[in-house]
């Protein structure tokens, strides 16, 4: 199985119109982190990684596939 989390983050938060340093705020996490999610330089944590599934109405399968 193919994880696509870094793909469907950048996606989603451009289909919401969402910027990273307000996808973090709202999650708990720096910026920083949300760019380096997006950049393949760092993965969040399952705690983070339900955060952002529940910020954006979705379950942490369609987040991760």
């Amino acid at each position: 199985m193919e994880i696509h989390f870094a793909e469907n983050l950048k996606k989603l938060r451009k289909q919401y119109k969402v910027t990273q340093t307000y996808l973090g705020d709202c999650v708990g996490v720096s910026q920083r982190a949300i760019s380096h999610y997006e950049d393949k330089n760092a993965e969040p944590s399952v705690e983070t990684l339900a955060k952002i599934a529940d910020f954006f109405g979705i379950s942490i399968d369609e987040l991760v596939k």
